[in-house]
């Protein structure tokens, strides 16, 4: 699923037209990348936590060359999935359908 389909998918969901959709996605994300940027947890009780992971300074190879290259320790963004995420991922289909019908 692209963005354009997630905007399309939510609109669908809540009642809400493509451009309120859109406006909502971008607006989440922003909020995520903002908290992510000041090095604050977003977390999502049954989806999920986004966070910033370390990456320290590390010795690498230059693929042509085989040159040893320093790489700069950085910060990256990581995303840890929710009991109810993993539980619905790891759901037999069959078992999904079964859910649908209580």
């Amino acid at each position: 699923m692209n963005k354009t389909e997630l905007i399309e998918a939510l609109a669908a969901k809540c009642d809400f037209t493509k451009v309120a959709a859109g406006r909502a996605v971008d607006g989440l994300t922003e909020i995520i990348t903002e908290a992510l940027v000041k090095d604050d947890n977003v977390s999502i009780l049954g989806f999920g936590t986004f966070a910033v992971g370390q990456r320290a300074a590390r010795t690498g190879r230059n693929p042509k060359t085989g040159e040893a290259i320093k790489i700069a320790a950085s910060k990256t963004p990581k995303f840890s999935a929710g009991t109810k995420l993993k539980a619905a991922v790891n759901t037999k289909p069959a078992a999904k359908a079964a859910a649908k019908k209580k």
